[in-house]
């Protein structure tokens, strides 16, 4: 049984997991949104044939239009926490603190700084992320990195409509051309912004064909780094 486990989690289905110091597996939660349409694929050939799943462009008979189908993909995604992150390493140790609010505009200052960021960017209502760079580094090596920040302005549990106006920011964050996607909030964030980076994590690995992160910093994340780091974020030490 525990090699059966052990083979559906390579193959992401589900993930694993301690439980009481024991090896445990859990489900995955994209699949597990989407188990009622796969179960109808499953129980319908003719359907499951058509679907389509290996990427290959075609051109298409009319003028200026383009056939895409996409066989046989493979679905490459992991979750990232901020303890990963090599320029974060101080949250790792870092104890909790009281929660302090600090603008969106402080926090993102902040990260430039801890990343190491010295670029420009504009915000606008319609970017497709709040901070893009490439100077993150992780598992040894430098990512690309699309973060979406939210502020004090954005009150209770954070879910899917409270980002953008029509609740389409994590759509716009996933266009952005990054390997690692990561949403911030200084509370706590619902499972439902979860599944959607999932989703969009899951078409991205499919079209581009490579591994996609994704990860949240919710409010006991930013409440370890602000401690962490009270420099960087204009803080006086915690």
């Amino acid at each position: 049984m525990l090699q059966l486990a052990g083979k559906l989690a390579d193959q992401q289905l589900v993930h694993k997991t301690k439980l009481r110091r024991e090896t445990a597996y859990e489900k995955d939660r994209f699949y597990a949104a989407n188990r009622a349409k796969i179960l109808r694929y499953a129980r319908s050939p003719g359907k499951l044939a058509s679907l389509p799943t290996k990427v290959s462009a075609r051109a298409g008979s009319g003028p200026g239009r383009l056939r895409l189908e996409v066989r046989g993909a493979r679905v490459q995604i992991k979750q990232i926490t901020c303890d990963e992150i090599d320029q974060f390493a101080r949250v790792r140790t870092a104890r909790s603190a009281p929660r302090i609010l600090i603008s969106e505009k402080a926090f993102k200052a902040g990260m430039q700084k801890l990343i190491g960021e010295t670029g420009k960017s504009q915000d606008w209502g319609g970017e497709k992320n709040d901070l893009y760079t490439s100077k993150i580094r992780f598992k040894g090596k430098r990512r690309s990195v699309a973060f979406a920040f939210k502020g004090p302005g954005t009150k209770g549990i954070l879910t899917p409509k409270k980002l953008g106006k029509g609740g389409n920011q994590i759509q716009r964050l996933f266009l952005s051309p990054a390997e690692v996607f990561i949403v911030q909030y200084h509370d706590q964030v619902d499972e439902d912004v979860v599944q959607q980076m999932v989703a969009f994590a899951t078409l991205n690995s499919v079209r581009e064909g490579r591994l996609i992160w994704y990860g949240i910093i919710d409010g006991d994340d930013t409440d370890r780094l602000l401690s962490a780091y009270p420099k960087q974020f204009g803080l006086r030490s915690m």
